[in-house]
């Protein structure tokens, strides 16, 4: 497991075991939306909470998280993973304010935006439904926004939070969108596009060939390094790398 999927874990299974010993903990700091201003540590708190009274809530909510989480954390990193998980969980909570405001604990906002951002970066993955039935990951999340939907309107099962899942994938979504407009690989695009100096004989094939490599598909930390030695090589030439440099930017256009 990755480290923030493997601290969340943790922590959720903690809080749940210390729910067993001392079971006031749940009404002290589940989400109780009428009373938010009261105790607006709950809006955080609610999500490492769980039923204390079915193991299968936390079970369901860190199985997901596991089969999710980890390669979402790789490939948009920790900072913004464990970020864009704590907000997702906070926008579930304040989707939680629409009637009928009904007492909320679990981590399945949070864990609504983890899989939306699996969906949104590896759409045609299969998994399999009951060991049995192949079904797409965007799919899944589509289901998904159907069933809670219908929740909203009342259709469906009681006693599920579907406003905070609802909430969840929505602040999922914007947080993505923020973290890739911000992204380096932006301003690169951003940077071609613009007009830009003649090359120097020979950089024309070399830059074409390495502006093919696939910005958005890489590590953060590659991503980073690969959008600076391109900056270098549109603003000074090819000629301005050293060996290693060129030698790195080969490697990567060849696995694009």
């Amino acid at each position: 497991m990755t480290p923030w999927v493997r601290r969340l874990i943790a922590a959720n299974v903690f809080v749940y075991l210390v729910q067993q010993v001392v079971p006031s903990v749940t009404q002290e700091f589940l989400l109780r939306p009428p009373l938010v201003l009261e105790r607006p540590w709950t809006l955080v708190t609610y999500m490492f909470l769980h039923d204390p009274n079915s193991i299968w809530h936390i079970a369901f909510n860190m199985f997901a998280l596991w089969i999710f989480g980890p390669r979402v954390e790789e490939r948009i990193g920790s900072g913004n993973f464990i970020a864009m998980y704590l907000l997702s969980g906070i926008g579930g909570a304040l989707f939680s304010f629409a009637p009928p405001q009904a007492p909320t604990l679990g981590a399945s906002g949070a864990i609504m935006g983890v899989t939306l951002a699996y969906a949104m970066y590896w759409p045609r993955e299969r998994f399999l439904i009951w060991g049995v039935i192949p079904v797409q990951v965007w799919l899944l999340v589509a289901a998904y926004v159907v069933m809670d939907v219908a929740g909203v309107g009342g259709i469906g099962g009681a006693g599920i939070a579907h406003f905070a899942h609802l909430g969840g994938l929505i602040s999922g979504f914007l947080y993505l969108k923020v973290m890739q407009f911000r992204s380096p690989a932006r301003s690169w695009k951003r940077k071609i596009a613009a007009p830009r100096p003649p090359a120097l004989l020979g950089d024309a094939d070399n830059l074409r060939r390495w502006r093919s490599i696939r910005i958005d598909d890489l590590h953060s930390v590659n991503r980073d390094e690969i959008v600076r030695l391109l900056d270098k090589a549109q603003t000074l030439g090819t000629r301005s790398l050293t060996e290693e440099e060129r030698a790195t930017l080969d490697r990567f256009a060849a696995m694009s």
